[in-house]
């Protein structure tokens, strides 16, 4: 494979924004009578001391209509490190026999509206050193998957993130893009498990600011929608599959004249091939906020084009208040249609009845809500889409009655309470999908949850999987973990979050079929992790055997108990094998795992096969390999693990299982990876870029492991790594690719030594254009040094920076004249022959502030002033004879005598003015003022 051309990404400078990071869970909506799409949660706080963010680091931002419609890789921040590369994984064909609800139609589908991580506003990094996170473990319950929480518009300052937006998240005094893209690692995670991952696309009249759908529908001179092309062409770069549309600005509304543009919008990113689901928040004759909860005349259109016979969207989200009058209503008006205009829609296909999952949580309104979309068999009418399921980590101080600034949420002693009440949402009250009786009395109190009203999502819709074919592999991995384990031993001991390292987990948490007690089962994360007061897990973790977590089974074995793990159709060659790898840490007994299997041509029968030597005790980890030769020919359609005490009870059973593979002959190992190379070292930082060749065969090749030496350092199906911190300062990085049974490949390497490289660099921008720089190097390396600069993401420029100076031997400094003065990055590198080339990040000093640049205009005495589409801008001045004007804020917190980037109201754009003289000045984030516009007078 031939090396690509590299489009360089952001990287953070080191002066001019603060190192903090911005992690928190929006208040998902406007929270006010008639506005139905709220959520709310605590914000988390910045990540703090080591888990701070990296000057470097890479992170997901916001977009407005403007910045999309400018928009190219090149110049767009950190964009080379956002994308996903992970194709979309077919799922296996419905096989009712093995679902812990048989009854469950696979028809019915599953949009999951949420947040990803921590929900970061600002600083929403891919990967990062920091375990307390939302990491989701139910993809088999979900077709859909749309990222809702918004996210600050690249180049927003994090300091604006300060302690009183964090308090009150009415005074968020920044601005969110109307634009939200998915984390490429929940992609990844999402697209291994069949599951589509959907960018948001949101506006309102207070979360967004002065940006409206007017900004996003303009059409070019020859009727197309530049927008909706650059929106398809940002989904194809970034490898996500879709968008959420929800339009529900008010104040004013949507223009009836403006709805069939908006309509020839959507169908433009739907006919592209792109997911698109419709919140139902429009009527289509008034233009008006409103919520019809079922399919009629004014909002089909946003479903079907009857002019021109052709599809607008994929699927609605019907608000939360559709019940049975509703779905009735909506069966026939669909039936009505159907027959008219020869079409097929249904509400499993098209129409998804909305759950606010993350204001009603566990109470008995949403076991209420769910009941009211239900048929007479207590089956699902319609599919179904939720919003704020996050709630299970984000709510969880509120749901502790704990106030700003509790943020037990991100304290990794209550992590074990998120992966309960994330249980307790999915797999129902009792944490067993194939008994989702709702409980008698609470006994969930201890994880501040109810188990006494909500069911489960496993109670109304069918789970799914991936697991086809003639291989499978997992280590139970959830995609955190308090340390990174390697065959069983610690590789690295910081803490990490990375979703594309997230193994395929578990079809069912926990399914276990026994005539005696049951288990405990959990995943495992080590000595480290804290368990909780309650009886469950008072022994200790082992931690995992590859990965962050293993699967950890406690308690009393008293009968034999087959825990159900995978649901599959996995065809058995005559040289398959089974290997599991286990861990027994207590005293030898007489008890015996096997893997149990259930083949599709007999799913009533388990059919187990022992692993041997499984009742004594371990020294460490153990692989074992059981033949599935005897069964060649046959499907396997689920499988798991059987415990048999033996002869008596074993009263304190313990088995952490770290692996599961099935293999056979035709299996090889993938290649090592080509092209490897470092991009940056920035040793100031201890921060590091890498690049390879990426092998687009994802049957061959389906993730790529980074190291440092012998240590652990991440991994991505990618073509590029950001490590944040370099465990050594000398020595070989290691990238690996991974077959899909697990199987490394030999490593590819490249040395580097920072104890042999210039040292003690600096770079500082001036305010007459010249950029200073200095370093020291050993005075036995002779030679010329090369100094290079190069302008990344360039915001204003008409091309980016990119200059090269040769320093004679001797000499430790350079100065570049005649640079920009107007804040954007650059990357400077020092190289010198037999040294390790070594790189510094920045910021041109910011001296410009760019005038206002719009088109603006007079209707009369009303002034219409577009909203500036310049990247660095915070306020904008409108002077009226010598005076400022007053505009009206979001939220309703009070007038402001200036335009408020992200805070002023959209009908701040149009307002009327009798003066004689009227001018606008901009200032930007660094405190520049523009000089003046004059819009009238002299």
């Amino acid at each position: 494979m031939s090396t690509r051309k590299r489009i360089k990404s952001s990287r953070r400078p080191q002066s001019h924004f603060t190192r903090r990071a911005a992690a928190a869970a929006l208040a998902l909506s406007l929270i006010a009578a008639g506005l139905p799409l709220q959520a709310s949660a605590g914000d988390t706080w910045p990540f703090q001391g080591d888990s701070a963010h990296g000057q470097n680091q890479p992170s997901v931002h916001g977009y407005t209509s403007g910045h999309i419609l400018d928009w190219t890789p090149e110049r767009d921040r950190d964009s080379e490190l956002l994308r996903s590369h992970v194709p979309l994984q077919p799922r296996i064909s419905p096989f009712s026999a093995t679902q812990a609800d048989p009854s469950l139609s696979p028809d019915v589908h599953m949009m999951n509206v949420a947040g990803d991580y921590g929900n970061a506003f600002i600083e929403n990094a891919p990967y990062t050193n920091k375990f307390a996170q939302y990491h989701f473990n139910f993809w088999q319950y979900t077709d859909y998957y749309s990222y809702w929480h918004g996210t600050a518009t690249a180049y927003t300052p994090p300091e604006y993130y300060d302690d009183l937006a964090q308090k009150d998240w009415q005074q968020k005094w920044f601005e969110f893009g109307m634009l939200n893209i998915p984390n490429p690692t929940y992609t990844d995670a999402a697209h291994k498990n069949g599951v589509m991952s959907l960018a948001g696309i949101f506006f309102s009249n207070n979360d967004r600011g002065q940006q409206t759908y007017k900004q996003m529908i303009v059409k070019d001179e020859n009727g197309n929608f530049p927008v909706a092309d650059k929106l398809i062409e940002m989904a194809h770069y970034f490898g996500y599959d879709g968008y959420f549309v929800n339009q529900e600005e008010i104040g004013p509304n949507v223009e009836p004249a403006d709805i069939p543009d908006y309509q020839e919008f959507v169908k433009t990113l739907k006919q592209a091939g792109l997911y698109i689901q419709w919140y139902d928040s429009l009527n289509t004759d008034t233009g008006s906020n409103t919520f019809a909860r079922t399919f009629r005349d004014n909002n089909i259109m946003f479903l079907h084009d009857a002019e021109d016979g052709q599809q607008v969207s994929d699927s609605f989200f019907f608000d939360y208040g559709m019940g049975q009058r509703q779905i009735d209503a909506a069966e026939q008006f669909l039936s009505d249609w159907n027959t008219k205009y020869g079409t097929n829609y249904d509400l499993f296909e098209n129409g998804y009845a909305g759950l606010e999952a993350g204001r009603d949580r566990f109470k008995n309104v949403q076991g209420t809500a769910l009941q009211a979309k239900l048929d007479a068999d207590g089956k699902l009418r319609t599919s179904l889409s939720t919003l704020g399921a996050d709630f299970v980590h984000a709510g969880l101080d509120e749901d502790m009655n704990q106030g700003w600034p509790s943020r037990k949420r991100s304290e990794n002693d209550y992590q074990w309470m998120t992966d309960i009440r994330e249980q307790l949402w999915w797999s129902g009250p009792n944490q067993d999908p194939s008994n989702t009786s709702v409980s008698a009395q609470n006994t969930a109190s201890n994880v501040y949850a109810d188990n006494r009203y909500w069911p489960g999502i496993a109670s109304v819709i069918a789970e799914r999987s991936v697991v086809g074919g003639d291989t499978f592999h997992t280590n139970f991995n959830t995609g955190h973990g308090l340390d990174y384990y390697v065959n069983g031993k610690v590789s690295n001991n910081e803490e990490w979050s990375n979703m594309s390292l997230q193994d395929i987990l578990p079809s069912w948490q926990w399914w276990q079929e026994t005539s005696g007690s049951k288990l405990d089962v959990a995943f495992d994360y080590g000595r480290q992790y804290k368990t909780g007061n309650s009886d469950k897990f008072d022994r200790a973790m082992i931690g995992a055997y590859e990965g962050g977590s293993s699967l950890a089974l406690r308690g009393k074995l008293d009968a034999e108990t087959f825990l159900r793990l995978y649901k599959t159709d996995l065809s058995v060659a005559a040289d398959s094998k089974m290997s599991v790898t286990y861990n027994k840490t207590v005293k030898s007994d007489d008890s015996l795992m096997s893997v149990g299997i259930i083949f599709a041509d007999a799913p009533d029968t388990t059919v187990k096969v022992p692993v041997p030597g499984t009742g004594g005790k371990t020294q460490g980890w153990k692989t074992a390999e059981v033949d599935l030769s005897p069964y060649a020919g046959r499907e396997i359609a689920a499988f798991g693990l059987v415990f048999d005490p033996g002869t008596q009870p074993v009263a304190d059973y313990r088995m952490n299982v770290g692996e599961l593979r099935l293999t056979n002959n035709s299996q090889t190992p993938p290649t090592a990876p080509s092209g490897l190379a470092i991009e940056d070292i920035y040793p100031e930082s201890g921060e590091m870029i890498v690049n390879w060749n990426l092998d687009d065969n994802y049957e061959k090749v389906q993730l790529y492991n980074v190291y440092i030496n012998d240590t652990f350092v991440g991994g991505k199906y990618d073509e590029t790594f950001y490590i944040k911190n370099l465990p050594s300062q000398s020595g070989v990085v290691k990238v690996t690719a991974v077959g899909p049974d697990g199987t490394e490949s030999a490593a590819a390497e490249v040395p580097f030594n920072l104890n042999k490289a210039p040292e003690q660099l600096k770079a500082s921008s001036g305010d007459n254009g010249e950029l200073h720089v200095s370093w020291t190097v050993p005075r036995s390396v002779k030679g010329d040094t090369t100094v290079s600069i190069r302008s990344v993401n360039w915001t204003t420029t008409p091309e980016p920076i990119a200059e090269e100076l040769v320093i004679p031997h001797g000499e430790t400094s350079a100065v570049f004249a005649n640079m920009p003065l107007n804040g954007d990055e650059y990357i400077v590198t020092i190289r010198k022959d037999g040294l390790t080339p070594v790189s510094i990040a920045g910021t041109f000093a910011d001296k410009i502030a760019e005038p206002y640049g719009e088109d603006w205009s007079w209707d009369e005495d009303t002034l219409n002033l577009p909203m500036p589409n310049t990247r660095d801008w915070r306020y904008l001045y409108v002077y009226e004879d010598g005076e400022l004007r007053s505009f009206p804020t979001t939220y309703n917190v009070g007038e402001r005598d200036r335009i408020i980037r992200g805070r002023t109201t959209k009908a701040s754009l149009s307002f009327s003015s009798t003066a004689d003289r009227v001018e606008v000045v901009l200032e930007d984030y660094s405190g520049n003022k523009s000089e003046p516009v004059i819009l009238r007078g002299e």
